[in-house]
């Protein structure tokens, strides 16, 4: 995995990962800023990435600022916005070569980290405001975006489900927000939601790459303004009760999308997490899964049928896409399948390929630089000093008892189709 475990060291106001492999010719610099998911802020915060990256003070256009990246050997600036559990994350990186394997490229970490502190601390900015025309743009781009997830069927019906599974608490939010926000919102009220984010988010600044030797934290300490405030992560443990409800709405569309929506209540820093994970990959996570060949292949009932597990909130989504007659029956099949799980009604060698595969779907995050930096940023949001190397050794030794209690502790909250109109009227 990597060569050095993660060091981290608390700076006035941030804290500091640093990762040491000699697996890239890269450095990876990624700024995590996190709050807690709000309405009022949702479709600011999914704007501002679209904005930040169509010029800076000294760089005024996309085209400048792209034309100066290529300059720095190719670097690479990308910005997005997620959300994990109940908080929302914005997430800066910047991908640029390690200037001890370019002949010439001297100082190219201290440009690199200037032009991050640029993007940072001198976006394009007049009066206190950003550039109107610019906000003016990015606001059709994601409006363009929210459109496109609209279109998505499958990821409209998993939004959908989740506001009505999670409908009192703030993991329901959509973290590309909303379109009815766009018109009210102004270039004077982002640059002021910006500047509040940089002066109150809880930062994590990741540096990840073949960095021994290097003067890292020096160069760092010039990238982050200090006196900054560093408030802790919050963390949601309530429990909610499942409301086992059924929610059937109707679309113009061919295949019928039917999602269900569980609480596992199990989150990463749970001692149980790890079985949790092999759980999935017996239930839904690979083409060897239950719902896969049975729902899938041998039932022919689904055109895809599969689960995924939230880390940070305690729920496993499963999806399939089904033809709209096929409701009844797919429900029934998938729901079987959870019971067999319960009921341990998978094999010893069903469990090792399982694990097998886990694993290697773990290595294969870690091979990746961005992989390797979310997977220890999971702690980090966690508030857990579960390593992702401890991870991995804690799924080797899951036994089938453990995938039987996980099982068990599961509780079916929501069920969502999406169907078509003629299907709906048969299923009312």
């Amino acid at each position: 995995m990597v060569d050095k475990l993660e060091r981290i060291i608390e700076q006035d106001g941030y804290d500091v990962h640093l990762i040491h492999t000699k697996k890239f010719k890269t450095i990876h610099l990624s700024l995590k800023f996190t709050t807690t998911l709000t309405r009022e802020n949702v479709t600011k915060r999914a704007l501002l990435p679209y904005i930040l990256q169509q010029g800076t003070k000294n760089y005024p256009t996309a085209i400048k600022l792209r034309q100066h990246l290529d300059e720095l050997y190719g670097t690479v600036l990308s910005i997005d916005s997620s959300k994990k559990g109940e908080n929302h994350i914005l997430t800066i990186r910047l991908e640029l070569p390690n200037e001890q394997y370019i002949a010439g490229s001297q100082d190219l970490l201290n440009n690199g980290i200037d032009f991050l502190r640029e993007v940072l601390y001198q976006p394009k900015v007049e009066d206190q405001s950003f550039d109107s025309a610019i906000v003016t743009r990015e606001k059709q781009t994601l409006q363009n975006k929210i459109d496109a997830l609209k279109e998505d069927k499958m990821s409209f019906a998993n939004n959908r489900m989740i506001e009505e599974m999670c409908k009192d608490e703030a993991y329901r939010l959509r973290v590309h927000g909303y379109e009815e926000d766009l018109d009210d919102i102004t270039a004077e009220d982002m640059y002021k939601y910006y500047t509040n984010m940089l002066e109150n988010d809880h930062l994590d600044v990741f540096v990840l790459g073949d960095i021994e030797g290097l003067p890292v934290e020096e160069k760092i300490t010039n990238l982050i303004d200090g006196g900054r405030r560093q408030p802790a992560i919050q963390k949601d443990k309530k429990v909610v009760q499942p409301t086992e409800q059924t929610i059937i709405e109707e679309d113009d569309l061919n295949q019928a999308k039917l999602h269900f929506g569980y609480r596992t209540n199990i989150t990463y820093d749970d001692p149980a997490y790890p079985a949790l994970h092999v759980f999935n990959g017996l239930f839904g996570g690979f083409p060897s899964s239950k719902l896969f060949m049975n729902v899938r292949e041998k039932h022919s009932l689904a055109y895809y049928a599969a689960s995924r597990i939230e880390s940070h909130k305690g729920l496993m989504f499963v999806f399939s896409g089904i033809g709209p007659d096929q409701y009844d029956k797919a429900r029934e099949i998938i729901l079987e399948q959870m019971e067999q799980m319960r009921q341990g009604q998978f094999t010893d060698t069903d469990l090792l390929e399982t694990k097998e595969m886990t694993i290697n779907q773990l290595r294969e995050t870690l091979d990746n630089p961005q992989g390797m930096i979310e997977l220890h940023y999971q702690s980090v949001l966690a508030q857990s000093t579960l390593s992702p190397n401890n991870l991995l050794e804690n799924v080797k030794h899951v036994t089938k008892e453990q995938v039987i209690e996980v099982a068990n502790q599961i509780q079916l909250d929501t069920v969502y189709l999406l169907t078509s109109k003629e299907a709906a009227q048969n299923e009312a």
